[in-house]
């Protein structure tokens, strides 16, 4: 019995990183004191489990500690936990909770890499910028994944420059821009923010108790209340219908005659006007009438400006 509940407790430090005595003690039904004896013959074991004292104390297991390689890849390593979670919310089995435990553990024995992971390469920075991108999204996910608090140096969309402590939950990625949504200490509530406003991050040392946050309640329409998205028709060229199909989406774009036609809820903002004249006339406004009327005038005052120069 001791030595299984030793093997418990490293495959739970090995999966969580932090865990408190207590916590383990009430896990396994043990005393505190049983638990500090476990970890000092773990130790001697040659398992390097680390103990801080303090308020955001917790026992932890050096990042250079590694099992013996199994026999599961990452990806099914990650399909058999995901499947393991759907099962524990309806049969409640300690064998199924050590087993994913220990299936965790090797999870951690590799860096997650948000930039490059296995065939896929994500790159959401801009042109010119290798690495700075890649950087903050590698430590907010860290976070994430860790429940490590950070502390953000952040430039709002209207030039409001802010130090603020977040909470990392969940990354976002729509429209080919990265967000994290995360509790907010300054506001005390949970915002949304854009990884490419983050001008610097870095851990606070301190770690956070995840809440549980449901998709339902996460606010997809960002920066753009009920009343600043406006539907829009738009008639598209079939040369230039690839990179439309890039802005709105296949979905929303269908064939109608020998050209196509999008039908998308859109942004009411300036930059809807400067999209739809960046494809230079291979995108015609159908309806709204008054957006039809800002294109018409903002693409009449380009013109001025340069028969002004001739």
């Amino acid at each position: 019995m001791k030595y299984q509940i030793m093997i418990k407790i490293m495959m739970l430090l090995l999966s969580k990183k932090k865990v408190t005595a207590k916590e383990i003690a009430e896990r396994y039904d043990i005393s505190v004191r049983s638990v500090y004896r476990y970890i000092e013959e773990l130790n001697v074991c040659g398992v390097p489990v680390d103990v801080a004292r303090g308020r955001y104390g917790g026992l932890t297991i050096a990042d250079t500690f590694r099992l013996p390689t199994g026999y599961f890849t990452r990806e099914e390593y990650a399909a058999a936990i995901s499947a393991m979670d759907a099962m524990m919310g309806q049969v409640h089995s300690e064998s199924l909770i050590s087993a994913r435990e220990k299936l965790a553990s090797r999870q951690k024995t590799e860096r997650a890499d948000l930039s490059v992971t296995g065939k896929i390469i994500v790159d959401g920075g801009t042109w010119g910028d290798v690495t700075k991108f890649s950087d903050k999204m590698q430590v907010v996910e860290e976070a994430m994944n860790d429940s490590r608090s950070l502390m953000i140096d952040y430039i709002s969309r209207e030039g409001e420059h802010s130090k603020r402590v977040i909470d990392p939950h969940v990354l976002i990625f729509k429209q080919n821009v990265w967000y994290v949504y995360a509790f907010c200490h300054t506001k005390q509530e949970f915002r949304t923010f854009k990884i490419g406003r983050i001008k610097k991050a870095s851990f606070t040392g301190r770690t956070f108790e995840k809440r549980d946050v449901k998709r339902s309640e996460i606010p997809l329409d960002f920066y753009y209340p009920a009343g600043k998205l406006m539907p829009v028709t738009l008639e598209i060229s079939k040369a230039d219908l690839p990179d439309v199909e890039e802005w709105l989406g296949m979905d929303n774009i269908e064939p109608r005659g020998e050209n196509f036609v999008a039908e998308a809820t859109l942004p009411d903002d300036s930059r809807l006007v400067s999209m739809i004249l960046s494809y230079g006339g291979a995108v015609k406004v159908l309806s709204p009438e008054a957006l039809k009327d800002r294109v018409a005038q903002a693409a009449k005052k380009i013109s001025a400006q340069y028969e002004t120069e001739n």
